[in-house]
């Protein structure tokens, strides 16, 4: 089957990093989506350095820069009392001659259409929606993908890109449903007029409170605002993208900051996500099929790199395609060895990094007290193990 396509199952950002990396390497490919059509829900999403670089290699630099907001800061404020924390000059040449690539914001859908545009002009990729896989076999000498429909498509080699919830995975790994973290997620997107004035500003800014914190930054060149809020709750098990509760919402955040209250209240339609990850595995491959993403390693949004580290596995992975050839097993088994160690830091980090924004009471003096005496003239100097931890062909550098 060496000339069969790879089959990407899934058409979200890792999905199509996959297919483009791949082109890029003379790879044909073929995007099975379950959905009817392309597309990413409405949110805004962060974009670090490191990936930045990998949009280098794959050229999508200029196309991704035409959306893109690149803030001033990042800044950590305590969501009770207002008073800051911690800034980071992102925007800073500092900060760019030390990374050598610059952090940004975008919206999550135009990402995407960055992705899809790249990959409808390359003959190599093939695209199709209404197809959910519902089981493979590797044969041997290639693979054969079932679908909903009732379609059967045969490939070279198979790419588990379907997320959270990997059917791919399921049958690699059997590991179960998701960990559910108890943090659940509100998402928004406002015109920005309709975003409290006083408080607009070019900076991601994290209010940090007790069991809560909140986000917020322009996006679409200042015309939209996003708001993510984040509270611990049990009352939910599973599910995403669905409508939340503002009652419940505004009770999370009750005694905090008049300026949380503010953007809060501006708020009338919020979507809601249960946020989950899962333990990190070393080995996510079998023979002809692979996993890559979420599908691999889900990881929870407090380092902001769910994205990032699908497109740093795409270029992986593509490059190790092309080193080996028709020798899928081995591509694979490279593949994973240059990624697992990298991203199961950035998962298990994830997690920390929960527990540092919703720390209460004295835990939250101390991380105050801690975070403020960050050396501000080396803004980044503590992520550098991540902003700067891989080399062009997506391999982590220890």
């Amino acid at each position: 089957m060496a000339d069969k396509p790879i089959i990407i199952a899934g058409g979200g950002i890792g999905g199509f990093a996959a297919a483009l990396a791949l082109s890029r390497k003379g790879r044909a490919s073929h995007i099975l989506e379950q959905a009817s059509e392309f597309g990413e829900v409405g949110a805004g999403i962060q974009l670090g350095p490191n990936v930045f670089r990998m949009f280098g290699v794959l050229g999508l630099t200029d196309a991704i820069n035409r959306f893109a907001v690149f803030p001033e800061n990042l800044v950590m404020r305590d969501a009770i009392n207002g008073d800051e924390v911690v800034r980071m000059a992102v925007g800073s040449e500092t900060y760019r001659t030390r990374f050598k690539n610059p952090y940004a914001v975008i919206f999550r859908p135009d990402l995407h259409n960055a992705f899809i545009e790249a990959c409808e002009a390359e003959p190599l990729v093939e695209l199709s929606v209404n197809q959910k896989m519902t089981s493979f076999e590797d044969t041997g000498d290639g693979v054969t993908v079932h679908t909903e429909a009732g379609d059967s498509f045969e490939g070279a080699a198979l790419i588990g890109a379907d997320g959270l919830w990997s059917a791919v995975r399921e049958t690699l790994v059997g590991d179960g449903k998701p960990r559910v973290s108890g943090h659940i997620a509100y998402r928004a997107v406002l015109p920005t007029e309709d975003f409290p004035e006083h408080i607009r500003q070019d900076n991601v800014v994290l209010w940090a409170g007790p069991k809560t914190h909140l986000v917020h930054y322009p996006l679409r060149g200042g015309d939209k605002y996003n708001i993510v809020a984040v509270f611990h709750s049990d009352q939910y098990e599973e599910g995403w993208d669905t409508f939340g509760d503002p009652e419940e919402l505004n009770r999370k955040f009750s005694g905090e900051h008049e300026d949380v209250h503010a953007m809060l209240g501006k708020i009338e339609s919020w979507r809601m996500w249960v946020l989950c990850d899962r333990d990190p595995i070393r080995d996510w491959s079998r023979g002809r099929v692979t996993l890559l993403g979420d599908a691999a390693h889900p990881m929870l949004q407090y380092l902001a790199q769910g994205a990032c580290m699908a497109t740093e596995d795409a270029v992986c992975l593509a490059d190790r395609i092309d080193a080996n050839g028709s020798d899928f097993e081995t591509a694979f088994r490279e593949y994973q060895s240059r990624r697992y160690l990298r991203t199961a830091r950035v998962q298990l980090t994830a997690r920390m990094y929960g527990d540092i924004y919703h720390a209460a009471n004295a835990t939250a003096d101390l991380r105050n007290l801690m975070l403020g005496k960050i050396d501000r003239s080396k803004p980044g100097e503590g992520m550098a193990w991540l902003y700067e931890g891989l080399d062009d062909t997506g391999a982590q550098v220890l």
